[in-house]
């Protein structure tokens, strides 16, 4: 019995019991008896615990806010979420490597995930991006690819500098993102110094049905701050774990990290004269067009209390919008909106979303019944069918967002690298050229140089020639100096 406050032990069935470290066997000395119960269910849970990692973004760190509103942007959006100044809303945010597994270092030369959850009275929205506002690819077919690449090579079973270099030097569309990474922004100091992005290009909906087309960006009060390549390499054998250390202890003194929510705007009118396809995710939108506009601020303040429960289990996905906030025609975008949701069923079940991490805390009404690990009633009585006559489920016609105004509605195949969408140069020249310091071009450079120093086999040269072309093309000085360091000639 309890005494004390104490709790009795139990099995997950509930039955109280007082073994928990003997087992019951036929004497000292004797075999085990098949009815320890206890042994098997003890055994069994621990034979289970591991649910499959992540494929990208495997470690993570995570910790619970609040979002407030600053600013009106209810010109752009009927989301009840950003419906005053002062409206506040509990989130779920969470940090993450992209190619890493969970035994990596946070030091990783790595882009870093950036994805939050706001638990809305209009149902979770999920902004799932990076810590950078550019992708290595535009195409969803790509993806698999690219992140392959990222992996373990399937013969040696390590990390291959050589698949990583050739896959890009073959995919130039990857540039911009490969001067970000290679520049000191791909090792940050912990979380709580970088930036976060929306990435892609999703819309903005208005009381009048009116769209936009926005991009989100989380810019950190905390300041930028990044490991050179060597430090990092320094913190990698000092502490695996130092960002998710960081956090975690921040947010116990009570140093809790913010951000300002900030969004830029494109009407669809510019989005017909932007010189770039404005959906493509290799490419910015210069803020000098399209300056950031003030939303809110994020604060994070509560560290999870099982880390499991709350962060191994939860599940983001660009697919879980709201009303007032939509998709665009982002290819990537719409790739993700299977590809997330899909992966999340896979490692945690067909109702994922009932995990108490990811479960919507307001009303959640449809007809999807059954499933593995079914906990919220399953519908009761309730039809599991619609239309019927029974029920008081219904949709709601005054949602119903506006059609796209598309160029063309013949399905054929998609050149990613065809008219108009074959610049992949000019952005990643200007990073380089005009946004970095000097002293962030040289890091830069010798970034570049040590990674590609590890390409190998017998397409070395092939590999190295063509991704320093690539380097040329975007800037003149950029090239010659990689060249330089790998000891290419150049005339």
């Amino acid at each position: 019995m309890e005494t004390s406050g104490d709790k009795d032990l139990t099995t997950a069935s509930g039955r109280p019991y007082a073994e928990n470290e003997n087992m019951m066997s036929v004497g000292a000395r004797g075999p085990l008896l098949l009815q320890d119960y206890i042994l098997h269910e003890n055994m069994a849970h621990f034979n289970r615990e591991r649910i499959p990692e992540r494929v990208v973004h495997a470690k993570g760190s995570a910790a619970f806010g609040v979002f407030t509103v600053t600013h009106n942007i209810t010109q752009f959006t009927k989301a009840r979420v950003f419906s005053s100044v002062g409206n506040t809303c509990r989130i779920l945010m969470r940090f993450s490597l992209v190619a890493g597994e969970k035994g990596s270092a946070d030091t990783e030369r790595d882009p870093r995930g950036f994805a939050m959850k706001f638990y809305t009275e209009d149902g979770n929205w999920d902004l799932v991006g990076n810590n950078t506002p550019v992708f290595f690819v535009k195409d969803p077919k790509k993806f698999g690819d690219f992140i392959h690449t990222q992996k373990r090579d399937p013969q040696s079973n390590l990390k291959s500098p050589t698949n990583v270099w050739d896959f890009w030097s073959l995919n130039p569309e990857s540039l911009h993102q490969v001067m970000i990474l290679m520049s000191d922004r791909g090792t940050p100091h912990g979380y709580r110094h970088m930036h976060g992005f929306g990435s892609h290009t999703f819309s903005m909906i208005n009381d009048a049905n009116e769209r936009v087309w926005v991009k989100f960006h989380l810019v950190t009060q905390q300041g930028i701050r990044n490991f050179t390549n060597e430090e990092a390499a320094t913190m990698k054998s000092t502490d695996l774990d130092f960002a998710q250390r960081d956090l975690f202890e921040a947010i116990e003194r009570q140093d809790y990290p913010r951000w300002n929510m900030q969004i830029q705007v494109m009407t669809d009118a510019q989005a017909k004269t932007f010189p770039w396809n404005p959906f493509d995710i290799t490419k910015v939108w210069p803020h000098a067009d399209f300056p950031l506009l003030d939303v809110g601020t994020l604060e994070l303040n509560e560290n999870p209390m099982n880390y499991f429960a709350e962060v191994e289990q939860s599940a983001f996905a660009p697919a879980h919008v709201v009303n007032g906030i939509g998709y665009s025609p982002d290819k990537m975008l719409q790739g993700r909106l299977l590809s997330y949701p899909d992966a999340h069923r896979y490692r945690l079940g067909a109702n994922y979303e009932q995990i108490p991490v990811n479960r919507c805390p307001f009303s959640v009404n449809n007809f999807q019944r059954d499933g593995t690990m079914r906990v919220d009633g399953n519908g009761g009585k309730d039809p599991n069918y619609y239309p019927n006559s029974m029920g008081t489920v219904r949709p709601d016609p005054t949602l119903r967002e506006p059609s796209w105004n598309l160029e063309s509605s013949v399905a054929d195949w998609y050149d990613r690298n065809g008219p108009g969408d074959e610049d992949h140069y000019s952005q990643p020249g200007t990073l380089f050229d005009k946004v970095m310091t000097d002293q962030e071009r040289a890091n830069t450079v010798h970034n570049i140089v040590g990674a590609m120093s590890g390409i190998s086999g017998p397409y070395r040269d092939a590999i190295i020639t063509r991704q320093i072309e690539h380097f040329m093309k975007a800037s003149l000085d950029l090239g010659t100096r990689v060249a330089a360091g790998l000891g290419v000639a150049t005339t």
